[in-house]
């Protein structure tokens, strides 16, 4: 189709990343899926959450451990890298085939991250506990708290809408709320990395751990670097 200048209309396609040039994060035809994990800004990303994984996890070893505190910020962090596979080896798709494969595998990574960021939840709580200490009262915890929430409704909608679209009247309504699945996707990414940020504040870092914020803020910016790149404008309806 021709615009009124005698030149062709430009047609979207979900190739074009939010920032890049067409095809920059798009699964080539006949590569393994796994690639999906480091095209593109891909590798940038990894290389944000894995050393923002070895910040935390450095930390933890090289002081005594507590059980079960010690296991909240390990399997968080954990939970973080695997939501970010999960993001990663989807967005490159764009053929049906490449959607299905890269669907399961998305769920895959996300429910083995809900299930080690619940596991992080339940040790924190239990510490809680065992100390009477407070709960949900400081900047992280409250944060942290409204990430789960967020983190598990996204879950139901995401599963049941690819899964079970009868439970909203059919294949075409569940697609309709595909774009809001993946906005809230990427607003409840980054909000766990906020969370981070807002964990070097808490008494116990401080006093103990020594987590420097500057060093979660250079790892989480390199993160988003990697990732925002790769969201691809027509799948967000832009």
């Amino acid at each position: 189709m021709a615009s009124a200048t005698g030149m062709p209309e430009y047609a979207p396609t979900e190739q074009e990343p939010l920032l890049g040039r067409p095809g920059d994060a798009a699964q080539k035809e006949g590569r393994p899926l796994y690639d999906n994990l480091v095209i593109g800004t891909g590798v940038v990303a990894q290389a944000g959450v894995w050393i923002l994984a070895a910040v935390v996890w450095g930390a933890i070893f090289s002081h005594d451990l507590i059980v079960p505190f010690s296991a909240h910020p390990l399997l968080n962090s954990a939970g973080l890298v695997l939501l970010a596979q999960g993001a990663l080896i989807l967005q490159p798709t764009h053929t049906a085939e490449q959607k299905r494969q890269g669907t399961y595998a998305h769920a895959a990574f996300n429910n083995l991250a809900m299930l080690s960021l619940i596991a992080g939840l339940v040790c924190i709580e239990v510490n809680k506990i065992n100390h009477n200490g407070t709960h949900f009262e400081s900047p992280h915890a409250i944060m942290g708290l409204t990430t789960y929430i967020l983190l598990i409704i996204q879950a139901i909608v995401g599963i049941t809408q690819y899964f079970a679209p009868s439970l909203y009247g059919g294949v075409d309504n569940a697609k309709k709320i595909y774009k809001y699945h993946r906005v809230l996707g990427y607003v409840i990414f980054t909000l766990m990395l906020t969370t981070v940020c807002a964990a070097t504040q808490t008494d116990y870092n401080k006093g103990v751990l020594g987590i420097q914020l500057w060093a979660v803020i250079v790892a989480s910016v390199l993160t988003l670097a990697g990732v925002v790149p790769r969201i691809k404008k027509q799948k967000l309806g832009l």
